[in-house]
């Protein structure tokens, strides 16, 4: 399901004379569907890098980044957005949203987006909400408001609302309590149960050990670190 081959990354310094640093070569490995694969590596290898390749937004200097039938690293704007509408979710750290939208609406958004239903998808969101423990109460209010867990729950319940069949997920079990983290911990292993192909970033390593069938480090496939 996600395919990445022989990928390198470059950044330029504009602000120290334009330098060049290459900090990714030659990155390759693949993810099945209904499999997950963690990216280890020390502080600074490229996990996150590496991540947002894939998510297309760092553009790869060479190599492709196979997400289905799209190569993210060649694909028009226009293709990764679709991508991203029907195929590829992305859980971050933190929380992006339009202000004043109500919590239950931000959820159900990735499902209203391709054309399901709105009471199908307000139900989506309120189930998600509950599992995380998200209060009813707080639903109608925007979740900008929110305290900076209850904020990650709802980016999470968002991430999830749809069954994307790839999903790349960046610490989704930090800060957590543990009733939560067990949620998130189920909610991956739904998703993989379904098909789902993942990568992930998981510092908490019990989770790693748990949801992950293998890993991929990262630092072989940055240069300064070869060096």
């Amino acid at each position: 399901m996600i395919r990445v081959d022989s990928v390198s990354k470059t950044f330029t310094l504009h602000n120290q004379g334009g330098a060049s640093i290459r900090v990714m070569d030659r990155a390759t490995f693949d993810v099945g569907a209904g499999e997950c694969v963690a990216l280890v590596g020390d502080s600074g290898a490229g996990k996150s890098t590496l991540m947002r390749m894939i998510y297309g937004n760092y553009l790869a200097a060479s190599g492709s980044i196979m997400v289905g039938d799209t190569d993210v690293a060649r694909a028009e704007p226009r293709d990764i957005l679709a991508l991203r509408r029907t195929t590829l979710g992305y859980v971050s750290q933190f929380l992006r949203v339009v202000p004043r939208v109500a919590t239950l609406d931000v959820v159900a958004e990735p499902l209203l987006a391709i054309g399901t239903p709105r009471e199908a998808a307000i139900a989506r969101a309120r189930d998600l909400l509950t599992r995380l423990n998200i209060p009813q109460p707080l639903w109608a209010l925007s979740p900008t408001t929110f305290s900076g867990g209850e904020q990650q729950r709802v980016n999470i319940a968002r991430g999830f609302a749809h069954t994307f069949p790839a999903m790349l997920l960046d610490e989704p079990t930090a800060s957590l309590d543990a009733a939560n983290r067990e949620t998130v911990l189920c909610l991956i292993e739904e998703a993989k149960s379904r098909g789902a192909a993942i990568i992930g970033i998981f510092h908490d390593q019990p989770a790693r050990d748990r949801v992950a069938d293998r890993e991929v480090d990262v630092s072989a496939f940055t240069p300064r670190k070869a060096a």
